[in-house]
């Protein structure tokens, strides 16, 4: 009796399991195709895929029944894309931009993480939120914000709203970036890595820098990838002070052992990812399609992320975080902009 109660239900489950899933890759799909348009594709497709799924939300009803196929994508499928997105990092060409360009990224992140997250205290956003929009900032955009976002313990709308708060100052940086080429006064490879140094996402990277010419481009997604390779060790250490944090908070000891260190396995993955892609392993080829499907599945969740998300949350706790991300941001070109003078890069 109980066995054939039971049967009817998984079907729908199931259906509903798939529909969900199905919603957010329909959504990551059109962003995708919108992301190869002249202007959308400066916004990129992860931002692109939260803002359909906000406005899918607030047009359409959203079946109950489809709530764990999206859960599914905003969470799971967003970490394996994290690891597939490592292949993009090749470690020996980091090294290769020399110690100037790495100093000049770690001095950028660290100034940004610091500066972010204080104004963000200041305009009384939340810690969690103001966390993430600082190493969004600082780090990759919205893969840095959703591959911290687990270290934190991150509610899914605060992970939202930070992402596309990041990638949105990005989009109007990218412009600003492109309007003021020709008055900076900087050659194509000091260009390049003042881009590469301060801009959000890749693809606001390789937007901003291409009035520079492909050694530009190439030379700011180098510096790029330099900020990402921060995501590991940046990760590992905010997941401690979190860990710490909620054990005093349970009444805990704040000493912490090798084995409490919280070492996410998605972001060890990434890591992986790199050092095969650092070898030569992969063909150039295969690469791309990695990189690719890696796209396709964050902008799944950053899609899934987005159904979670109605406007008028965003605007009541994201405005604060963009006010303070804003202000940051343009602090973060300033600095990149003096050392790039001061490192004789320019």
């Amino acid at each position: 009796m109980s066995k054939s109660m039971a049967a009817p239900q998984r079907g729908p489950n199931k259906q509903g399991f798939f529909l969900g899933i199905g919603i957010t890759l329909a959504i990551a799909l059109v962003a995708r195709f919108l992301a190869m348009l002249p202007f959308l594709s400066i916004m990129g497709q992860l931002v692109l895929a939260i803002l359909l799924g906000m406005i899918y939300r607030a047009f359409f009803p959203i079946p109950e029944n489809a709530s764990g196929g999206i859960s599914f994508s905003s969470k799971k499928l967003l970490r394996y894309g994290i690891i597939l997105l490592g292949v993009r990092l090749n470690l020996a060409d980091v090294i290769e931009a020399g110690p100037k360009v790495l100093a000049i990224a770690i001095i950028n992140i660290i100034f940004a993480i610091v500066v972010v997250y204080v104004l963000t205290r200041v305009f009384k956003v939340d810690q969690k939120l103001g966390i993430l929009t600082a190493c969004g900032t600082a780090i990759c955009g919205a893969a840095a914000v959703v591959a911290i976002s687990p270290q934190l313990k991150a509610s899914d709308e605060d992970t939202a709203i930070s992402a596309a708060t990041v990638a949105i100052l990005g989009t109007i940086f990218t412009l600003l970036y492109t309007l003021l080429y020709p008055v900076l006064g900087l050659t194509a490879s000091g260009y390049g890595i003042f881009s590469g140094a301060t801009l959000h996402e890749i693809a606001h990277v390789i937007a901003a820098a291409d009035p520079g010419g492909q050694s530009a481009v190439d030379l700011a997604v180098i510096v790029k990838l330099s900020r990402v390779a921060m995501l590991v060790p940046i990760a590992i250490v905010i997941g401690m002070w979190s860990a710490r944090k909620e054990r005093i908070e349970h009444g805990g000891s704040a000493k912490m052992s090798v084995r409490d260190i919280p070492i996410p396995w998605f972001i060890v993955g990434f890591l992986v990812m790199s050092g095969i892609n650092t070898l030569g392993i992969i063909p150039p080829a295969m690469v791309s399609g990695i990189i690719t499907i890696s796209y396709l599945l964050i902008g799944m969740a950053m899609a899934g992320l987005g159904l979670g998300v109605q406007f008028s949350t965003f605007r009541k706790k994201g405005l604060p975080s963009f006010i303070a991300g804003g202000i940051g941001s343009i602090l973060l070109s300033l600095l990149g902009f003096a050392l790039v003078h001061l490192f004789g890069l320019a």
